[in-house]
């Protein structure tokens, strides 16, 4: 009986682990939802960056890296920042450097299959030894770049086997609560 016990124990705690690892990989699926948390997102972020964009004609662009994402408790938004760098004319040395912040919600498009920011807000902009004479053009890059990348780029995006879970469901909106991503699914 004992030894029964122990195969037993052992085999629910394999099960448990082995779905562990499903949810640390595509969101756990509670029912009508799926939740999304703040390493899996950081994950997807870290591997989409760096990013270069040129804007205005090539007349300047921008070059972020080391995203850091956090999901305030508290707050129905998520925060996010990157390193930047403003370049002009073509050149690779850049005109200013320092680092954008972000608050954002978030929405699932359909046609990336992936988590977009929705009206996101730059909350702030530290960019040191940047002279008045300057200040605008790098934060109307900014702005360019953030509404570009809202409306193209996920921020995290659903892997093929969420995919094939969610086939027959309708996926409906998605909300920031409790620190977590949680999209909203229906039959």
């Amino acid at each position: 009986m004992r030894k029964t016990a122990v195969v037993v124990s052992l085999a629910l705690a394999a099960l448990a682990m082995a779905g562990c690892s499903t949810l640390n990989a595509v969101g756990a699926m509670l029912g009508s939802q799926v939740t999304f948390t703040q390493p899996q997102l950081q994950r997807a972020l870290d591997r989409s960056f760096p990013k270069d964009y040129d804007k205005l004609g090539g007349l300047a662009s921008l070059r972020l890296d080391n995203p850091s994402l956090s999901i305030p408790y508290d707050s129905h938004r998520l925060r996010l920042s990157f390193n930047i760098a403003a370049m002009a004319l073509g050149s690779d040395v850049p005109i200013a450097r320092g680092r954008i912040a972000i608050s954002s919600g978030l929405r699932f498009d359909v046609q990336t299959l992936g988590l977009h920011l929705q009206d996101p807000v730059i909350e702030s902009i530290e960019m040191p030894g940047l002279g008045n004479a300057l200040k605008d053009s790098p934060i109307e890059l900014v702005n360019i770049w953030l509404a570009q990348y809202a409306r193209d780029e996920p921020v995290y995006r659903l892997d093929d086997s969420l995919v094939q879970r969610l086939v027959s469901r309708r996926i409906g909106s998605t909300e920031i609560e409790h620190g977590v991503v949680v999209m909203n699914v229906s039959q």
